[in-house]
């Protein structure tokens, strides 16, 4: 069976391929040789033609955690599956990620750093991890494994899900009221949502409002989520203390964008992660396999929901 893999640097990922399936060609975009030929797709950033033409294609899996590209794409047929391939326990470096930087707002970093310009010397009160609150928008793959770390680091951890769950010691929400209530107990509030038109702008100005005063927002989701205007008015006006932000609507980042030069917001070139073979492509020959035995797939994307 032939993979065609899209990815930056493709020579670790083929090392990987060919450790868990030797028998399986790889080839790497753009010499898709024989169009016929390639059974299962991998890719990541999907660009315009990387799809088109394949008759035989039998699944695509994402590199990516997001899949809206995927999903959105006129060149994937609505009959043929999209799988994910991250690891199912979560993502490691995610789970550091958030953990560094909710931490970093919980001992009061951004207000240290503004008052370091100013050189103003003034120890700022210190909260106990237990007296506060941090809210998680999403509880899917990547957003339950930090969650739960910060729950074991003894925070008050609340989520925000579509569909109503329990999670043990963590205070699960959904719907309207559910937002609103997880929202007011949020002194730290991280965005982990999917990408999809319902939640496309749901950070904005009556979302923000329901914080506490002098909350946190901390963003490793899409930029898309955001409206950069109502945040910038929310940190301006006092609502938010400060924001830690890692992904953007245009990416780089516009040297003109009024983000770069806001003092109360840190700005990280989206590197909370990077997709590792050994995380992706086990998934990936899993359902290979799984495939060519007539078994159900796994971590199949469902194109209703649009994750």
């Amino acid at each position: 069976m032939v993979l065609l893999l899209q990815a930056r640097e493709p020579q670790p990922f083929i090392a990987e391929f060919g450790r868990l399936m030797p028998t399986l060609e790889v080839r790497v975009w753009p010499d898709v040789g024989a169009q016929e030929d390639i059974a299962f797709a991998f890719v990541s950033q999907i660009r315009p033609g990387v799809l088109a033409g394949l008759p035989n294609l039998r699944f695509v899996a994402s590199l990516l955690a997001g899949v809206e590209h995927l999903v959105r794409s006129p060149e994937i047929p609505s009959d043929l599956p999209i799988v994910r391939s991250g690891s199912p326990e979560g993502d490691a470096m995610m789970t550091e990620y958030v953990l560094m930087h909710v931490l970093r707002h919980h001992r009061n970093l951004p207000a240290y750093s503004l008052q370091q310009g100013r050189a103003h010397w003034a120890p700022i009160p210190q909260k106990p991890t237990g007296e506060r609150g941090v809210g998680f928008l999403g509880l899917g793959l990547l957003g339950r494994p930090a969650a739960m770390r910060l729950r074991d680091h003894g925070f008050k951890v609340a989520a925000w899900t579509r569909k109503s769950r329990q999670e043990a010691g963590i205070a699960c929400f959904s719907g309207p009221l559910g937002l609103e209530r997880m929202l007011e107990r949020s002194e730290i509030l991280v965005n982990l949502l999917p990408a999809t038109e319902e939640t496309e702008n749901i950070i904005n100005a009556r979302l923000l409002s329901g914080l506490p005063h002098g909350a946190h927002f901390i963003n490793v989701a899409r930029g898309r989520h955001v409206v950069d205007a109502d945040l910038i008015a929310a940190l301006d006006s006092g609502k938010l203390a400060a924001a830690t932000l890692d992904v953007f609507r245009v990416e780089p980042l516009p040297e003109d964008s009024p983000l770069w030069r806001h003092p109360r917001i840190a700005i990280m070139p989206h590197v909370a992660r990077r997709a590792r073979p050994e995380d992706s492509v086990p998934q990936v020959v899993e359902n290979i396999r799984r495939q060519l035995s007539g078994e159900p797939l796994k971590w199949v994307v469902d194109r209703q929901v649009g994750y």
